[in-house]
């Protein structure tokens, strides 16, 4: 969960500098995903996703950096895959585990 964090923040600031594409990409994975998921647990985690990039970039932000429970379960059914790039999201996975991402209670 702590790395998944680290990505997030990764795409967070991604979203600050760039909104209208990485909400963009959000909303093209979440049409896709739907379809994968129409019910059940990850189809209610992607409306929720939903209803934030309707929010905003602002809410969104909020979602993609929050430490809370909600937030772990929110990551884990993301709509943000590439919105960074391979190197970056490995450069991102390398750095969490140099500073203890990999390991601890959050894991």
């Amino acid at each position: 969960q702590l790395r998944s964090l680290w990505l997030h923040r990764a795409v967070a600031g991604r979203l600050a500098r760039d909104p209208e594409r990485v909400l963009a990409r959000g909303y093209r994975n979440l049409d896709r995903l739907q379809r994968v998921h129409p019910t059940g647990m990850s189809a209610a985690w992607l409306a929720r996703w939903r209803r934030l990039l309707d929010e905003g970039p602002e809410a969104a932000m909020r979602a993609l950096v929050d430490e809370s429970p909600e937030a772990d379960e929110l990551r884990q059914n993301s709509p943000f895959a590439g919105v960074l790039t391979e190197t970056e999201r490995l450069a991102i996975l390398r750095a969490a585990r140099r500073h203890g991402a990999g390991s601890g209670a959050r894991q």
